[in-house]
């Protein structure tokens, strides 16, 4: 295997291309200390210890970095990595360390989720956030189960009351232009279309 370029990535960090393939990042020092060179064959046992023991300790290190700020699903962390060039086995080693400890928990991110969000969005709007940052349908509809079994309900009908106090729309002086553009902005917000229409017609 031979290095075949060294590129700068930041101040103090370097991409290695070995074979004229991307490999991965290492810090400059890194590089002093293993010996990489351009156009220099690359140690076996470097190499593997690059690979097995420094990126995935550091892609471990940036992940418990990530969530002292806050919740990450999986997949929203996994981009996080993949955009730091983390190597796919680093990647999942450190996802599945922090998974291991609890602090990586799709289905406690999705309760939470659905719990700061019930009061004030859809159902729908709820569940197409929540499959855009990765979590699986499978575990957003136990999550729902989870919450509705502790007592939960969500009022969709007292969300779109509040939306249309907020625009101050008026049933009785309404034309049909304003209760279409009315219902296309509820609808965007993934209510129920016969709820919608109930509300247009009755507030």
């Amino acid at each position: 295997m031979i290095v075949t370029l060294l590129a700068e990535y930041t101040a103090s960090k370097v991409k290695v291309y070995i074979d004229d393939e991307f490999a991965f990042v290492l810090y400059k020092g890194e590089l002093r200390k293993y010996g990489l060179r351009e156009q220099m064959p690359i140690n076996h046992e470097a190499y593997q210890e690059i690979l097995r023991e420094v990126l995935p300790k550091r892609a471990k290190l940036r992940c418990m970095n990530l969530l002292k700020a806050r919740d990450y699903t999986r997949a929203q962390m996994h981009l996080k990595l993949k955009q730091g060039f983390y190597p796919e086995e680093a990647i999942e080693e450190a996802l599945d360390y922090v998974a291991s400890y609890g602090y990586l928990d799709d289905f406690r991110y999705a309760g939470e989720f659905i719990r700061c969000s019930h009061s004030r969005k859809s159902r729908r709007r709820i569940e197409n956030d929540l499959l855009i940052k990765g979590i699986s349908p499978d575990i957003i509809a136990r999550a729902w189960a989870e919450w509705e079994d502790d007592g939960n309900e969500q009022d969709e009908e007292e969300q779109i009351r509040k939306l249309l106090q907020k625009r101050k729309y008026d049933a009785v002086v309404a034309d049909k232009k304003e209760m279409q553009k009315m219902y296309a902005f509820l609808a965007r917000r993934g209510f129920d279309a016969d709820k919608i229409r109930k509300a247009l017609g009755s507030f």
